[in-house]
Formats: structure tokens, sequence, C-alpha cells
């Protein structure tokens, strides 16, 4: 990996409520420049796990996106894609719609591409295999535009866990049979990206699909995922090696921590919000509640959605512990199960993913 991947860099924030203007000021300031060749097809990477506006704390706001189209028309740029694939169980395309990225495709004449239709390559690396879809590899610079926002099983979810919309459903569910983390960072090392321009205008600080955003009224834009990434990781809370797959990113070479020895340029100062972005990640409040093995993350999230809709005092069902997870394919008993990999307990509140209304249906028994 070029040096200059590796290098913690500079890191810029701009502050204000209006996205745009707070986007294009966090370009210009920074070296994106340096590494965009005229020329070269540009991939535009959002965050849209699921179908909602972005002012629900799970989805990359159009505004931001648009801030980065309009600084690339400037420069003369043609070849320009918006690519995503959304959360397995959701529609990519609906996501398009009501994120407000068909009118902003139709503004600019900017294709929009479902991944979940592109052809599929199969990646080695270092003798393991590895599904991606096409046009994330081919791509000449990709633009990697996350929600700074927690999430239920990583804690976690900005530049590097974005690109888990790289990858087909199948994949996506054979990362969490893996462990979700060491996979998350091998594909880093796969998709490359160009730069990172985060959105940290409202992120949910609970999980990731949103509900219950925090204010943080800022972008962030740097070069390495990685750097980037765990200095996002401090800012809602967490040290970076609190961070399972930040640790397995700088063992496989993805880049280097943020450090104080990181460039770090603050835009438009007196428009940071008056309180600080707070750690509330409503997953750890209900661990011991919960026994997973392999959980997809749009299972485990739907589980902790439910728990945080019922009071259940500890007695969550028979037996104990809810369990999620491809590791109870088969398996089963006295208990609960969410999912139809737990189908085989007693009681068990079936779907892939399952939905939380029906695991609140199945708690409140």
């Amino acid at each position: 990996m070029p040096a200059s991947q590796k290098s913690r860099g500079m890191i810029v924030i701009s502050y204000g409520r209006d996205i745009v203007k707070a986007a294009l000021a966090a370009l210009a300031a920074s070296d994106i420049d340096t590494y965009l060749k005229p020329g070269r097809s540009v991939a535009i990477k959002p965050n849209l796990v699921v179908p909602r506006p972005a002012d629900g704390g799970a989805t990359t706001h159009p505004e931001a996106v648009e801030a980065v189209l309009i600084y690339l028309k400037e420069r003369g740029f043609k070849k320009i894609k918006i690519i995503e694939s959304s959360g397995v169980g959701n529609s990519t395309r609906l996501a398009f719609k009501n994120c407000g990225y068909e009118a902003l495709s139709e503004k600019y004449g900017v294709p929009l591409i479902d991944l979940t239709a592109d052809k599929i390559r199969s990646v080695d690396r270092g003798g393991e295999r590895y599904s991606v879809f096409n046009e994330a590899l081919e791509t000449d610079f990709l633009i990697n535009m996350p929600v700074l926002k927690a999430h239920c099983q990583t804690r976690l979810t900005c530049c590097m866990k974005n690109l888990k919309g790289c990858v087909p459903d199948g994949e996506k569910r054979r990362f969490h049979s893996l462990g979700i983390d060491r996979p998350v960072a091998a594909l880093n090392t796969l998709v490359k990206t160009g730069y990172c321009v985060v959105d940290g205008v409202c992120g949910d600080l609970s999980f990731e699909e949103g509900g219950t955003p925090v204010y943080g009224g800022r972008i962030i834009a740097g070069r390495n995922p990685l750097t980037v990434d765990s200095y996002c990781a401090e800012l809602i809370g967490y040290k970076p090696d609190e961070i399972a797959y930040l640790k397995f990113g700088r063992e496989f070479g993805v880049g280097e921590y943020f450090t104080p020895e990181t460039e770090i340029i603050e835009l438009n100062s007196g428009d940071k919000p008056k309180h600080d972005l707070i750690k509330e990640n409503a997953a750890d409040r209900y661990k011991s509640m919960i026994d997973a093995d392999s959980a997809c993350s749009v299972c485990y999230s739907a589980l902790v959605y439910a728990l945080r809709r019922v009071s259940v005092n500890g007695r969550v069902a028979p037996g104990g512990k809810i369990r999620i997870g491809q590791g109870f394919r088969g398996k089963g008993g006295t208990g609960a199960g969410a999912g139809d990999c737990a189908n085989g307990f007693e009681k068990c509140a079936a779907g892939c993913p399952p939905k939380a209304t029906d695991i609140i249906g199945m708690l409140s028994e």
C-alpha cells in the first residue's frame, strides 16, 4: 500500500447547519486534490443501510453528497456514479428514493447504481476469498461517505464498515459468521478508499438503523479510513482499540490511528454544537439479555430495538437469554430465540431478519 495511504495525514472538521456549505468548505481545506486525477472515474459510496431520510440518524444526507458532486463537477469530472447496496432485507432502490437520491441524480445527471444488480467478483486476500461487487473494485477513485453513528455489535460504524455495502447479501451474512470485525478490515485492503467525507450531522449514537439521532453538526474529511475512523471513535467516547475492526485494520496495513501528530483543521468553530457528542450505545445495556452467535447486524439491531421498547426487568424469556445468530441453526430447546436461525427454541420470533414488532410480541407474552 502506498505510503500516502498509511500516512496519518490531515483531518478537516467543518461545522454548520448548512450541510452543502459545510461540506464544500471541508473539501476545499482538505488535501483531496492531491489524489484526484483528471479524467478518472469516481464512485461515491454513501450509507443507505435503510430506506429512511437522513434526519433519523441512519443514512447519509443527500446534501453532503450534493456538495461532493458540485466539487467534482467544478473540476471537470464527468464519470461519476453513486453506488450502494442497502442492508440485508432492505431495498436499495427504495432507499435511493426515500433518502432523496433520485432527485439528486436527476439534478446533476449522475447515475445511481444499485449494486445488488452488479456483477460479483471473487477476490483473494492471503488465501482468503471475498465476494465483492465489481463496481467497487473497478472505479478509479472511491469517495467513502458514511454516517458517524453507533453500531449494535461493533460499537462504531463509519468509513471502514461503510464498505460492507460493497459486498452482496450472502457475503454480508458470511461476514457475521466469520466474526464481523476481521472481514470488515480485510475488505478495506481490497476496496481502496480514495477519500473519506463523513456525515457527522446527526448520527444515531444508539445503533445503526437510526431513530434517536444526536446533533453533531459537522462534516469530517480525510484521506485514510482507519485514521478517520479512529478519530471519530474518540468523538463518541471510544478508544480506537475498543473497536475491534480498527485493531484488525492496523494489523492488515489499512493505515494508522489518529494521533496528536495528525494535522487537525477546524472550520467555522463558532457553529460548533453547544453540547458534546456522548456515547450512548443502547446495545451495551442489553448484552446481558442476549446470547449471540454469528448474528447479522440487521437481526441483532431488531432485537435491541425490541428490548428498548419493552420493560423486561431482566426476565426476558424462559431459560434466560434470547438466542440469535447463525450459530444456533439446527439447535433448540427451552427458552427463546429471534430470527430463523434460532427457530428451534421453544419460543421464537421468526424472520430473516425478524421484525422488531414480532420480537416485542414474543417478549410481551
